[in-house]
């Protein structure tokens, strides 16, 4: 597992992930900045790993991870997002959701997230 797409509308926080997980060894195959977009970028790359943001336009990150795996059972997503949406965040794991990285993260949390999580 070394294939990433990034779900996130903030440019920022997309260009924080794609940094940190490159330094961890991964490559970024895709980028989405709403949710209606990495439904579509997943169909197409079929990356081995998802970061979702919760909060994004069109569809958000619980809807767009029903969808991907509606379509893609196998689909590995990590939701990210703020503390305040813990309770959406468990829903995410009850949609199938591997994981959940609460916002603000460091990066040094998130490189040994990916460093784990390589196969």
């Amino acid at each position: 597992m070394n294939r990433l797409l990034i779900a996130d509308d903030a440019l920022i926080m997309r260009m924080k992930i794609r940094d940190v997980a490159q330094k961890a060894g991964w490559t970024v195959v895709g980028e989405a900045s709403n949710g209606a977009e990495a439904v579509a970028k997943y169909a197409e790359l079929r990356p081995d790993l998802v970061t979702m943001d919760l909060v994004m336009p069109e569809l958000d990150g619980l809807e767009a991870l029903r969808a991907i795996r509606g379509q893609f059972p196998e689909a590995a997503v990590v939701m990210i997002s703020a503390v305040n949406q813990e309770e959406r965040l468990r829903e995410c794991i009850v949609a199938g959701a591997v994981d959940f990285i609460v916002k603000p993260f460091q990066a040094v949390e998130l490189q040994v997230y990916f460093e784990h999580s390589l196969s």
